[in-house]
């Protein structure tokens, strides 16, 4: 994959600077260490975005944001660019991805959602399932587990 340094390092970032809002600085730097082999980290983010239908949206050749959909339904990443909150890029992937869902015939979508994405699913129509608190190199996280169904009423 051509843009896997590219999204992990979205990833890294957005986390390091729109996360922190909502996580310590210890939670951040477990969720999306600053010092990880750079190697490794492309083995990793290949392999984890292989494993789905992965979107990327980008403006002017970079990439503002990504998500990926696996055949389950599950949503593993979503993230947008620090300097694109807020513009529709989000809205836009889900978009993307609930009209695949629905060609795929999925019935429901799930993810595990951080307090700081909690608010963005639920305005798209996501209900939360259930809070779990959630382990990454030594540390705990809150987040939520939520759902949305994807059959017409």
């Amino acid at each position: 994959m051509p843009d896997t340094a590219a999204i992990s390092t979205l990833f890294c970032d957005t986390v390091h600077h729109i996360n922190s809002h909502d996580y310590t600085p210890a939670q951040i730097n477990a969720w999306a260490p600053k010092d990880i082999n750079k190697d490794i980290n492309i083995d990793f983010w290949v392999n984890r975005l292989s494993q789905s239908i992965t979107y990327v949206a980008e403006e002017t050749d970079q990439i503002i944001g990504f998500g990926n959909l696996e055949p389950n339904g599950h949503l593993d990443c979503f993230y947008c660019h620090k300097d694109f909150q807020r513009m529709g890029v989000g809205s836009q992937l889900l978009a993307t991805i609930e009209a695949t869902a629905r060609s795929l015939k999925i019935q429901t979508l799930f993810t595990e959602a951080s307090i700081t994405a909690r608010p963005f699913f639920e305005a798209k129509g996501f209900r939360v399932i259930t809070p779990q608190t959630v382990e990454r190199r030594g540390q705990l996280f809150l987040n939520f587990v939520m759902e949305k169904s994807m059959i017409s009423p």
